[in-house]
Parts: C-alpha cells; sequence; structure tokens
C-alpha cells in the first residue's frame, strides 16, 4: 500500500489542527532536554566540537526513527495462497500485512502531529493580535517573545504587528512546510530527523559569544535542510493567492536574496508581496545586537490587522503543501 506515508502525514496534519501540541510529554520538549544534558558532555568554542554534537543528536535521532519504522516492515509481508483464496481463508501473514499497515500509518501520524507547530502558531499569533486590539501593548510585546527572540520592549504597535507576520510566515515554513516535505521524503527517519536539526538550531544556532563557532554546524544544517522546503512555500504562496501571485513572486525575487536567511527571505517576501504590505526593517536582540533588514514587498507598513489575514495565508498554504506531500510520498513509495 504506497498511500500508507500519504495516510500517516495527512491524519498527523489533521491532529495538530485539530489538537496542537501535545500539552504534557512532548517528544520535541523531551529531545530539547536531552540536548540539554548532553551539551556540557561535547561543548567546546569550536566547531568540530559543535559537529560531533549535531552529529550524535541528530543521528542518534534519524536512526531511532529507521529502525522503529524497520520494526514495522519485519512481519506481515507475505500473502496468502492460492488455496487460501479459494477456500476464502485469510492466512495469519495475511491478516499481519494488514496490521503493519495500519501500524505504520498510526506511527507516522503521530510523528507527524508531534513535530508539526501550525495550530500553535495561530495561537500565539491570536494571542498577540487580541492583546493589540484590547490596547494592552506591553502585554502585547511580553507575549510576542513566545514568537520572535528579538528584543520586545519598546516596539511600537505596528513592530509588533510586523513582528508577528514575518514570524507567521517563517514558521509556516520550519513548522509545517518543512517536516510535511522530509516526511514525505523519508518517513519517520525524515520527520524526527528533520525536527531534531530545527530544534538544535533554535537552541544553540545563536550569534553570541557562546555559541558563535559551536553552534555553526546546526545552524548551516538547519540552513540546508529548509533549502527546499522553503521554496515549495514559497510556491504555495503564489498559489495560495492567485490575484496577488505577480506581487508576491516579484517580491521573492527582488528582496529574499537580500534577507541574512537564505530560507526566511524567500517566505517572508512572498507574504509581504501577497498581502500588499512591507515586511523587515530594524530588530533588535537581547545583548545590544542590532540587525537592519531589508524592506520586502511594496505598500503600507503592516498592522495589526494582517495578523489575521497572514493566518489566513498561512493556513491556505499549509493545505496546499499537504497535498504537495502527499503525492511526493506516494510517487517515493511507488518507486521503491
Amino acid at each position: 500500500m504506497t498511500a500508507v506515508r500519504a495516510l500517516g502525514l495527512a491524519a498527523g496534519f489533521g491532529l495538530d489542527r485539530l489538537l496542537g501540541d501535545p500539552r504534557r510529554g512532548h517528544p520535541v520538549a523531551a529531545f530539547g532536554r536531552l540536548a540539554s544534558r548532553f551539551e556540557p558532555i561535547t561543548y567546546a568554542g569550536r566547531r568540530a566540537n559543535g559537529i560531533v554534537h549535531v552529529a550524535l543528536l541528530v543521528g542518534g535521532t534519524v536512526a531511532a526513527g529507521a529502525v522503529a519504522e524497520r520494526g514495522l516492515r519485519g512481519y506481515g509481508y507475505a500473502r496468502p495462497s492460492l488455496l487460501d483464496q479459494r477456500n476464502g481463508r485469510w492466512s495469519s501473514a495475511a491478516r499481519g500485512t494488514s496490521e503493519v499497515y495500519r501500524d505504520r500509518a498510526v506511527l507516522i501520524a503521530l510523528a507527524t502531529w508531534s513535530v508539526l507547530g501550525g495550530r500553535s502558531l495561530e495561537r500565539e499569533a491570536f494571542a498577540v493580535h487580541d492583546l493589540l486590539v484590547a490596547g494592552d501593548l506591553p502585554a502585547a510585546r511580553l507575549r510576542l517573545t513566545h514568537l520572535v527572540g528579538r528584543d520586545t520592549t519598546e516596539l511600537t504597535e505596528g513592530e509588533v504587528a510586523r513582528a508577528v507576520v514575518e514570524s507567521v510566515a517563517e514558521n509556516t515554513s520550519d513548522a509545517v512546510v518543512a517536516p510535511l516535505f522530509w516526511g514525505a521524503l523519508a518517513g519517520l527517519p525524515g520527520l524526527l530527523g528533520y525536527r531534531a536539526i530545527n530544534t538544535l538550531d533554535a537552541m544553540i544556532g545563536h550569534h553570541n559569544e557562546r555559541y558563535e563557532d559551536f553552534g555553526w554546524a546546526a545552524a548551516r544544517l538547519d540552513d540546508l535542510v529548509n533549502l527546499p522546503a522553503a521554496r515549495l512555500g514559497g510556491l504555495a504562496v503564489l498559489a495560495a493567492n492567485p490575484r496577488r501571485a505577480a506581487a508576491a513572486w516579484r517580491a521573492w525575487r527582488r528582496d529574499a536574496r537580500r534577507h541574512p536567511s537564505p530560507n526566511a527571505g524567500v517566505v517572508e517576501a512572498a507574504f509581504a508581496g501577497s498581502l500588499g504590505i512591507r515586511l523587515g526593517g530594524t530588530n533588535r536582540y537581547p545583548g545590544g545586537r542590532i540587525e537592519h533588514r531589508v524592506v520586502m514587498g511594496e505598500g503600507r507598513s503592516a498592522g495589526v490587522g494582517d495578523i489575521d489575514a497572514a493566518v489566513r495565508l498561512s493556513r491556505q498554504v499549509d493545505r496546499i503543501v499537504l497535498v504537495v506531500a502527499s503525492g511526493i510520498s506516494l510517487v517515493v513509495r511507488r518507486n521503491r
């Protein structure tokens, strides 16, 4: 059954839309705790140590996923004999095969649910939106820290709205598009391996004294695995809003390459063009670091109302990518 992986991805996507992240015992949080405990063993301010740290954690996660998926392939693949079929009886091996398909689909569904973050991203975006609508700018600034790593203490209402839209755009790619893409290509190891890489990048892929060199491997590997997914996300933005597709494509082609990230710039520029707003500008980070990012898109500055529009665009992108990922998984399984 070549559709098992596609069914698992779709079911996991549905669970994320319905429930959001697991409230307790989240596997990603467990991986983060493991990585934190492992860091003192491997840490030194050198790139080589960071490479070892990432290789062991990501390699172990991918291997665990491969073992789990392969374990379900180890039984139930015998087919019923002709005699069994003539007698109208199915052998125990045949029943085992159907159970394998079911178990694999459930396993992929649970893994997909655990690594996707689309519903939780929406909740955080709307939480900031509601605080801005209520006129509580200080609370909105504080809640924004759940979405971005920049210093939010002195942001204006418009800057808070811009930060939310940028986070929705970037995390649509990181938290939904990329996991679905790698899950479609590589199944359980792809899902778990991608989330391990992305989590390590969030933990140690920072430009500061401690992680400048140690976090280099995590940041570069995250850039690499997100290269195809970000471009798939950009194309999905064009498809999600055909009336603004030309503007989104223009912003992507003109502005994305000047963004400091080779991937975030693609989806942020496409979102800016599709929504008819400007994103980018000066960002301040804890510790006093300042980044002057390229302004992407054309038109007015982002406002509070654009948060809702960005979330709706993100939802449509997610649905489009799910269909594409399901198609990819069918082609991959059929070729195998």
